[in-house]
């Protein structure tokens, strides 16, 4: 149980010990029909932000180390600069003067000017899902024997259905996810991808402890895809060898649609190992100001997402699980306890905003280079997270954003399927339940397989 998380939830759950919605919340915490509203007490006290040790050194290169530099602000950032030619290549600072200057964001499309939300660009209308289980490395029409009665699994499989006694079975994952054929019949096409979401953002060099957005020298997001018909079980997310790294170079998070921040693909297929040496502490030694620290990232945020279609246009959507309630550190980077973003990707082989994008575009294929259709963005899709480089803008919403997201399609009512936001919410109950039996804010160190003695502690106050 987690320390100071559980108890508050335990004492909320004591004092509305009346409540038969809050009973039967509590009674059916880890079934499919599980409600999706969260189990939350009062208001809980937030965990201060600890000191994290030196980790490895970072040994390969990352997406920022090849952005282009920006001029200064202070005289501060221009001894950054100094000292950042005479670190050793594969040791180069992160601070913001690697930043991409979003200047001329304003010429990116707008949430009204592209095919996301205008359709003039996409008259077919809704996207075609991504098959989840092709996404993760899983087949299937892939045929074990089962080891009890020698009958292919698929057979069998087939057969419980039909007896309606088939049960969830682990993925290989990891410890905590199971598939369950139920699940993903009643899971809407109109997500495309569902899975874990973390949220880290690293200090400036020498800032172990950012006091405000202007001690950041990069955020991050990591995303950890679930099968479509995956459910959360006990234990930590496993992994799959398929995470995503993304870089923020605006540091912040789209607070309203006229924010449109560019975000990057910086690594994908990663493991956990690889995300480890890329979230770690460095050192470096420079002739003015001999050893310098390039601080580990902290984390500040874990929950569930769903990339979703809503016709004319994709959105990434997400709800919070850590921490239970969102503080200042969270709203002074625009996480909400509930939130989305509308999505449009880059063709890279379009022109872009002047400093606001990369010296090397992502390297797609023929077929999904003629999806562009000659067009300079269309809707993110999963499968464009499969490439490093992939550039997206990621546009921001006003209050009701998860709605927006999450709104029903006609052919997933026809098929009788759960409603998008639903599915979110029993995914995000079941990661709740998961994180009280492990180590509460502390889990997001055990999914990662990172120690929590050489990271940061969650933080929520600057």
């Amino acid at each position: 149980m987690a320390g100071t998380r559980s108890s508050a939830r335990q004492a909320a759950n004591a004092a509305a010990s009346s409540s038969p919605a809050s009973s039967q919340s509590q009674s059916t915490a880890n079934k499919d029909g599980a409600a999706g509203a969260k189990r939350k007490g009062g208001p809980t006290t937030s965990p201060k932000a600890k000191r994290g040790r030196k980790g490895a050194k970072k040994e390969q290169a990352t997406l920022e180390d090849t952005l282009p530099n920006q001029a200064t602000e202070d005289g501060s950032k221009d001894t950054e600069m100094k000292e950042q030619n005479e670190a050793p290549p594969n040791q180069a600072p992160e601070d913001e003067s690697k930043d991409v200057a979003m200047k001329d964001e304003s010429k990116a499309p707008s949430s009204e000017s592209h095919d996301p939300t205008s359709g003039q660009d996409n008259p077919n209308g809704a996207l075609k899902p991504e098959d989840p289980a092709a996404a993760n490395g899983e087949s299937s029409k892939k045929e074990n024997l089962d080891t009890a009665s020698g009958e292919p699994e698929q057979a069998v499989q087939v057969e419980a259905k039909q007896n309606g006694t088939e049960e969830a079975k682990p993925s290989t994952g990891g410890d905590a996810v199971e598939v369950s054929s139920k699940r993903e019949e009643s899971t809407p096409s109109s997500i495309l991808e569902k899975g874990i979401i973390y949220f880290f953002f690293r200090g400036r060099v020498g800032i172990n402890e950012p006091s405000d957005v202007n001690d950041i020298a990069r955020s991050y997001i990591i995303l950890r895809p679930l099968p479509h018909g995956a459910k959360l079980g006990d234990g930590p997310i496993g992994d799959a060898g398929h995470n995503r790294m993304l870089a923020l170079p605006k540091k912040v998070l789209p607070a309203s649609p006229k924010d449109r921040f560019m975000t990057f693909v910086e690594k994908t297929n990663v493991t956990m190992d690889e995300i480890k040496d890329n979230l770690s502490s460095s050192d470096y030694m420079t002739k003015t100001a001999g050893s310098r620290h390039t601080p580990a990232a902290a984390p500040i945020g874990e929950g569930v997402y769903a990339i979703t279609s809503t016709g004319r246009e994709t959105h990434l959507a997400y709800i919070l699980t850590i921490p239970s309630e969102v503080n200042e550190v969270q709203e002074g980077v625009g996480l909400k306890q509930r939130g989305s973003f509308v999505t449009s990707a880059k063709n890279p082989e379009t022109a872009a905003p002047a400093g606001a994008s990369l010296p090397k575009g992502a390297e797609y294929p023929k077929e999904i280079l003629d999806e562009f259709r000659g067009r300079g963005w269309m809707p993110l899709e999963p499968k464009l997270l499969d490439y490093e480089n992939t550039q997206f803008l990621l546009i921001g919403h006003n209050d009701g954003a998860l709605e927006e997201a999450t709104v029903p399609q006609p052919e997933d009512a026809k098929q009788d399927k759960d409603e998008p936001k639903a599915e979110m919410e029993k995914l995000e109950h079941e990661d709740d339940v998961r994180v009280e039996h492990l180590k509460g804010d502390d889990s997001v160190f055990e999914d990662l397989g990172l120690s929590s003695k050489e990271y940061p502690k969650l933080q929520t106050t600057w």
